[in-house]
């Protein structure tokens, strides 16, 4: 008999999408081919549960496991063919593309996905932003279709309001401004009818981002910390992201992605000055160069975003204490009194 099933997301085997009647196929014929599965899925069938082995979509269950009845009885755990880093990036945006947009900040990340992917795409930023600017300019060299959400001071103070409902975190001054910057994207998103929203998360973990790497003293365990960090970091964009009725789709996060980054030495990855370098390598064979070693803001910043929200703080009375401006919200979103 076939399960009944509800999905939420996509699997793939071995480089190929399965459509829903193969998921059902496979969960009432053979449903030990569903540890091998990899894609962003949230999955409910009979007594059982599974969730994608980075845990991309949110669901009850922990990242990567298979529970029935209450019990964990199996993994997530696929193992696609080997291949470099280059075809594992080009695989994972592949599988992505079939729908959806791609979130521009005109950086290195999302311009090597919105160019692998073809699809059209949107850029948060106030007037004159760093962001919208760049991202104008990557569009037109790539020949993408670019929307650009303008949002003005008061609709940052409510997006900014609606997002410290959600995230786990809702007084952390970089959490709120990167979620607020989010939330248009997947507003707009939402808006125009997408779910799937596809996005360069997890490639400054992965590749050496940040510009604090450039002074590690141990950049391998910094790299490790900080991949470790990012389930905090997907529940906040993802629970964001559903409050719009969309997700992010992580190609960098893919399994392919992770395991051919993961076996690049550390020093590889931040040399002689340039963070992301292998990244930077193969994207200059994707996108103009200028583009490829181009050192951008975080997106927080580079929106504008975060320099609204402290103008928000210092005309709501906390003058430099943006962490005191999200409690006093914080507190009067959940109904607690000051």
């Amino acid at each position: 008999m076939t399960p009944e099933i509800h999905l939420k997301g996509w699997l793939e085997r071995d480089g190929k999408v399965l459509a829903r009647a193969e998921v059902e196929r496979m969960l009432s014929q053979e449903p030990e081919l569903l540890s091998r599965c990899g894609g962003e899925f949230a999955l409910a069938w009979d007594a059982c549960r599974a969730r994608d082995r980075f845990g991309i979509m949110l669901s009850p269950e922990p990242a990567g496991t298979i529970v029935c009845n209450g019990q964990a009885v199996g993994a997530i755990d696929p193992t696609p063919p080997a291949c470099d880093l280059e075809e594992a990036i080009v695989t994972a945006v592949r599988l992505r593309s079939d729908e959806g947009i791609v979130a521009l900040s005109g950086g290195v990340d999302s311009s090597l996905v919105a160019a692998l992917a073809g699809l059209e795409c949107v850029v948060v930023g106030v007037e004159e932003s760093h962001d919208a600017a760049r991202a104008a300019h990557v569009a037109r060299d790539l020949g993408l279709v670019l929307h650009t959400v303008t949002p003005t001071e008061a609709e940052i103070e409510e997006a900014l309001a609606r997002v410290v409902r959600v995230i786990p975190d809702p007084t952390n001054p970089v959490d709120a401004a990167i979620a607020t910057t989010l939330s248009f994207v997947a507003a707009w998103a939402g808006e125009h009818g997408y779910t799937r929203i596809l996005a360069g998360q997890g490639a400054d973990e992965l590749f050496g981002g940040y510009a604090r790497y450039l002074e590690s003293e141990n950049l391998a365990a910094d790299l490790e910390r900080d991949f470790a960090g990012l389930a905090h970091q997907g529940v906040r964009d993802q629970r964001v992201a559903a409050l719009h009725g969309a997700y992010f789709s992580l190609p960098y996060m893919d399994v392919r992605v992770v395991r051919a980054i993961r076996g690049v030495p550390a020093a590889e990855k931040v040399r002689d000055g340039v963070r992301k370098y292998p990244l930077r390598e193969i994207a200059a064979r994707h996108i103009p160069a200028d583009t490829a070693w181009y050192e951008k803001k975080a997106m927080q910043y580079g929106s504008g975003i975060w320099r609204v929200i402290q103008r928000l703080t210092r005309k709501n009375g906390y003058k430099k204490s943006v962490q005191g401006y999200l409690n006093h919200i914080s507190r009067a979103e959940y109904g607690i009194g000051d």
